[in-house]
């Protein structure tokens, strides 16, 4: 094999690692989600162990009788063992870990960039470090008994994981190329940094309502789950109006994509999945209002709103290529996220 040909290879093999990255990011978020929704926050009261060991228990046998006091958080005792809490919040850990060896493999698949566009191992390494932090933040959580403020930084902290990911794997392909907006593009790019901050402003809006569904959960002992809705405070019905102005917003900018481009081209697909996305969110946001808060969807709204915020500024770096992604000199049309892989 040639060093060119071998070059090529180690390129592809980078971009497709980091797309692969970006997913179990993702996939970390919805977990994450079902750890919430399901309660199991604190269904293991230590870390990085659990329950003092690196399996967790199966049984409360397994542990000493005193296990409440010696295992207390904050000087309160822990709830009753619940083995599915345990192992939900354990394999939530795994796959932290997990993609802990994701994001180390993708910063070693970028050193050969260090000549041709150091960049992308600097934010590599950036990404790395943060997934680093947001481990040692989440067993600050832990160690807070889920603490609000830590859960929103949390969560925020992962939103900015993305973006550098997102950032970072876009840069890597060198066939991006924004010609096809020159003329709307400084109104297309208003309207996208618009979108972007409303949707970090409707996430962080989220993790306070559910803040406030723990809290009447635990006040209905996680029963009659039909009166909830109606014990929600003031940034439940925020959250719930504001996503209307997120509807709007959204669907202007694909308006203004759908005039800009034609069909056949790539990003014209991720502006069928911005507004895909916006409107499967607002489904299920209404369906968790009006039925009860299903358990089951809430993890996927959460998902659904983080992927809307990493359509978005995919979408900028697609308009903006020629400046974000120092692709000035590239003259091929535009390809898309998944390309090359």
């Amino acid at each position: 094999m040639s060093i060119l040909e071998n070059k090529f290879w180690s390129t592809r093999r980078y971009r497709k690692f980091g797309v692969v990255t970006v997913i179990a990011v993702y996939l970390l978020i919805l977990v994450g989600g079902i750890v919430r929704s399901t309660g199991s926050g604190m269904g293991c009261p230590d870390w990085p162990k659990c329950f003092g060991t690196w399996v967790p228990p199966t049984s409360v046998d397994q542990l000493p009788p005193d296990y409440k006091e010696q295992f207390q958080v904050q000087g309160k005792e822990i709830a009753d063992f619940n083995v599915y809490h345990t192992w939900t919040e354990y394999i939530n850990r795994l796959i932290g870990v997990l993609i802990g060896f994701f994001i180390l493999i993708t910063l070693i698949l970028s050193w050969q960039y260090w000549e041709t566009d150091r960049l992308i191992f600097w934010l590599s390494l950036v990404a790395f470090l943060a997934v680093g932090f947001q481990g040692w933040l989440g067993s600050v959580v832990v160690a807070t008994d889920l603490k609000p403020v830590l859960i929103t930084l949390h969560m925020l902290l992962a939103l900015v994981i993305v973006g550098i990911l997102i950032y970072t794997v876009s840069r890597s392909f060198e066939s991006l190329k924004a010609t096809a907006f020159a003329r709307k593009r400084s109104v297309l790019n208003f309207w996208l940094i618009v979108g972007l901050v409303l949707s970090i402003f409707q996430v962080v809006l989220g993790t306070q309502v559910r803040e406030q569904v723990d809290l009447v959960a635990r006040s209905f002992d996680g029963q009659q789950r039909e009166l909830w809705v109606d014990q929600l405070g003031i940034f439940f019905y925020f959250h719930r109006t504001f996503s209307l102005v997120v509807m709007l917003v959204n669907g202007y900018i694909f308006y203004l994509l759908k005039k800009g481009c034609v069909k056949s081209d790539p990003i014209f697909k991720w502006a069928i999945a911005l507004l895909s996305v916006i409107g499967l969110e607002i489904i299920t946001g209404a369906i968790m209002a009006y039925f009860s808060i299903p358990k089951v969807l809430q993890p996927v709204h959460l998902l659904f709103g983080t992927l809307l915020f990493g359509i978005q500024f995919l979408l900028v770096l697609f308009v903006n290529a020629d400046k974000l992604l120092n692709k000035e000199k590239n003259q091929l049309p535009y390809t898309t996220f998944m390309s090359g892989i």
